[in-house]
């Protein structure tokens, strides 16, 4: 996050004391005393300490965007309308309230608001998720309490103590706050468009003309300043106010070179025009912020897409649950609404809303989202059913279960908001330079011009001038543009190949990878059945006229094998008198008999394994026949062996995690050349395997398409999907990538590699410039307009350096 930067330390701000809670300026003879702000701030600080929770001072690390934690009394809040009631297993009541706290910094603040409201009496649950905002508080209201909101003020109270705001979860209000922003960003990055454009005419006028006399010179200043100092007013304020909430926190940000370069250029280039002065340097100025805002708007636009990661996991569970009542009446209830031992009616074709127990019907239930299995699963009374997965083939009732935040779509929501916390604290490498870099910047600034102020007896202005040469000189632009130009350049090739790069630290991340894991379904094979070809050494292979017959039935079903051996004889038009026997299979009614398309068991046959990897099978029964069978393969990605052998010969680790079955994965796993493989993974299996493999000092690169693969894709450390994942996995991932081969793995490993040499070398050529002309400019040797000459000069070469990349080897 742009201008975050080390921990920020209790009473830590310049040019003064600092609150010792929420670091703003001490007032003189204020009422809370020499250490706080304010009484609240005071209050807060003796609750943290008083709590034994004061590491949160040392742990915290803060953004200058967001407000500082500083006390309000606002007063109780009505939180009655958004309570939510659930029975407990115990016969008792529980309370559930979700809500959006404001003014979160990092994850010390996490850490110290769930401690708080962990240790009120009757809290059984409080957590928060720091990307989303949102607060999962459950809790068992005091025998006898008659407030309407069942005491959740009095809970919450220390927290809003300390400094946070909570109000009652409102999706809608962050995503009106994350338009609002892009959408000022956006203004400003088109104002300074617009001002860089014509400034730049006018600018090349005064350069090309040898002849113009000092009256038309300076029009053209006086109409650029006309143009380009209310620009800079107007566009340079997202950077401004990052600035100054850092400088008022007593922390360094890339952001304050650029504000202070930004406006010194322009003030002194108006200046100059006012005393009609040979050179004005508008045209660097608003060049400079309307770049800057490019990537700034780019990079936010990367932010509010990885946080919406939950909300896409929570929509698949919000569908509205049918529930028969006691008196036979139906009613559509939310899902967190619903009691366990309800009653649920599920359709065909239905998303079930919850989690239960099949009490009557049969049915083939698409759980591939969940469990990443092939085949849909076929349920009948007493199976377990889970919220999230699709209900394919019949009508079923259901015995609710857990409903709500107790569901298995519910945990997975929280492996992901776990994962994606932890991977919040990465730091992009521009920010951790920008941390060093800025106060050196600032000190020679300042040093030049006491300098030249006090040694050598220069008046002020000149004095100034060497100081705006400095900082324009050492402005961070060919530093600021050593990342963002290399990371355009990298996703524009990998777009190109089809390969989008979601993340703006992907490809940092990507650099380190040792360690591979692939998911199976979809991500190793294509995802979708196809049927073997006839083997004639067996007695049950089937001939052409088999195939025929078997696809009339086929034809009739919406089941993925039927679809396949559909597909397999175009030419068979489907019976229309078929009928189907959810989770059993099709029979059809001729002349001779009946004929059967399904299960083993249900055509009348004993259930063998199978001998050809225990791949899935549809068994064909008709009079006068010999049964035959139909045997489906998923088929690899055509070059996934190829890539496993590159990633080994290349000293990657590879490995297989898979929800199939055994015998399935064994199978893939030989074709392939895949020796390492687990078979039967759940969500969280997943996510511990992951877990050894960092502990064991792995770099690893999670590649998954199922809704089971998201939190791992969250908890890897980089993580790629295919473009026919899920959208909710592809909202996970990192990198997502299209076509049904495995080679944009090794691409984007490719490209990442050669990125990160080239922003080393970017690096190097911005501080090697840097050495160059920081001394002539502290000398007086470079002007503002030599000094923007050569500072521009040292992005082109940034930016042609970055250029290569763009060359396929």
């Amino acid at each position: 996050m742009d201008g975050v930067s080390e921990t920020w330390p209790a009473g830590s701000a310049e040019g003064g004391a600092a609150c010792k809670h929420c670091g703003l300026p001490v007032p003189a003879n204020g009422p809370a005393g020499a250490e706080f702000c304010c009484v609240g701030c005071r209050g807060a600080y003796g609750l943290i300490r008083d709590s034994g929770l004061d590491q949160y001072y040392q742990r915290r690390c803060l953004d200058p965007d967001t407000p500082p934690p500083r006390p309000e009394d606002l007063g109780p809040i009505d939180f009655s309308a958004h309570i939510l009631r659930q029975p407990t297993a115990d016969g008792g009541e529980e309370a559930v309230l979700h809500l959006m706290v404001e003014g979160i910094h990092c994850a010390a603040c996490v850490w110290l608001i769930e401690t708080l409201l962990g240790r009120q009496p009757g809290v059984s649950q409080a957590r928060l998720n720091m990307t989303t905002r949102r607060l999962t508080l459950r809790f068992r209201p005091a025998k006898g309490e008659t407030a309407a909101d069942l005491g959740a003020n009095t809970l919450l109270a220390p927290v809003a103590r300390v400094g946070y705001r909570l109000v009652p979860y409102d999706p809608a209000l962050l995503d009106q706050e994350t338009r609002r922003t892009e959408k000022a960003l956006l203004q400003a990055m088109a104002v300074a468009g617009f001002a860089s454009a014509n400034v730049m005419l006018l600018s090349v006028s005064v350069w090309a003309g040898a002849d113009m006399g000092p009256r038309t010179r300076d029009l053209m200043h006086w109409i650029s300043a006309l143009i380009a100092v209310p620009a800079v007013i107007y566009a340079v304020r997202p950077f401004a106010h990052s600035a100054f909430a850092a400088l008022r926190a007593g922390r360094a940000s890339m952001d304050m070179p650029i504000t202070l370069a930004v406006t010194l250029a322009t003030g002194v280039s108006l200046w100059e025009t006012a005393n009609g002065g040979a050179h004005a340097y508008f045209d660097a100025a608003v060049t400079l912020l309307f770049f800057l805002l490019i990537g700034r708007f780019l990079d936010h636009r990367a932010r509010g897409r990885a946080r919406s990661t939950a909300e896409h996991l929570l929509a698949l569970g919000a569908t509205a649950v049918t529930v028969l009542r006691d008196d036979g009446t139906l009613e559509h209830r939310p899902p967190r609404q619903v009691t366990p031992g309800a009653t649920v009616l599920v359709a065909t074709g239905e998303r079930i809303g919850v989690d239960g127990t099949v009490s009557q019907g049969r049915s083939d239930v698409d759980t591939s989202l969940l469990t990443g299995e092939t085949l849909p699963e076929p349920v009948h009374p007493g199976s377990a059913v889970f919220a999230g997965t699709l209900n394919l083939s019949g009508p079923l009732r259901l015995s609710a279960g857990a409903v709500g935040e107790g569901t298995l779509l519910a945990e997975i929501v929280r492996m992901m908001e776990v994962a994606e916390q932890g991977r919040a604290r990465y730091v992009a490498v521009a920010d951790r330079v920008a941390r060093a870099y800025v106060p050196v910047v600032h000190a020679l600034a300042l040093a030049s011009f006491l300098g030249w102020l006090t040694v050598m007896g220069a008046p002020w202005q000149q004095a100034l001038m060497v100081a705006a040469a400095v900082l324009i000189v050492t402005c961070p632009c060919a530093l600021a543009l050593a990342v963002p130009v290399v990371q355009v350049v990298a996703t524009g090739r990998l777009l190109r190949q089809g390969i989008l790069v979601k993340s703006p630290t992907a490809l940092e991340r990507l650099t380190g990878v040792d360690h591979v894991v692939f998911d199976k379904t979809g991500t190793l094979t294509l995802g979708r059945p196809d049927l073997r070809p006839a083997d004639s050494a067996r007695a049950d292979a089937w001939s052409a006229e088999d195939l025929d017959a078997a696809a009339r039935l086929a034809g009739a079903s919406h089941h993925p094998l039927a679809r396949a051996l559909a597909l397999a004889a175009p030419d068979a038009k489907p019976a229309a008198l078929a009928r189907e026997w959810p989770g059993q299979g099709m029979s059809l009614a001729l002349a001779e008999g009946e004929a059967r398309l399904g299960r083993a068991a249900f055509c009348g046959l004993e259930d063998t394994p199978a001998e050809d990897g225990g791949g899935p099978e549809l068994w064909f029964t008709r009079p006068g026949h010999a049964p035959v069978r139909f045997g489906f393969i998923d088929r690899p990605r055509s070059d996934a062996a190829e890539v496993v052998a590159a990633l080994r010969a290349q000293g990657i680790g590879v490995e297989l995690l898979s929800g199939d079955r055994p015998a399935v994965a064994a199978a893939l796993a030989a074709r392939i050349g895949l020796g390492d493989w687990r078979a039967g993974c759940s969500p969280a299996d997943k996510v511990a395997r992951l877990a050894e493999l960092a502990a064991a000092g792995k770099t690893v690169l999670m590649v998954g398409d199922g809704l089971n693969d998201a939190p791992a894709l969250a908890a890897a450390h980089v993580s790629l999907s295919p473009a026919s994942a899920v959208d909710v996995t592809q909202t996970a991932a990192d990198v997502v990538f299209q076509g049904e081969r495995l080679a944009p793995v090794i691409e984007a490993l490719s490209v990442a590699r050669r990125a990160d040499r080239l922003v080393r070398q970017n690096f190097v050529l911005s501080f090697a410039y840097n050495i160059v002309t920081v001394p002539l400019a502290i000398c007086g040797l470079v002007t503002p307009l030599i000094a923007a000459v050569a500072m521009s000069s040292s992005s082109v070469v940034v930016i042609l350096n970055a250029l290569r990349l763009s060359r396929r080897r």
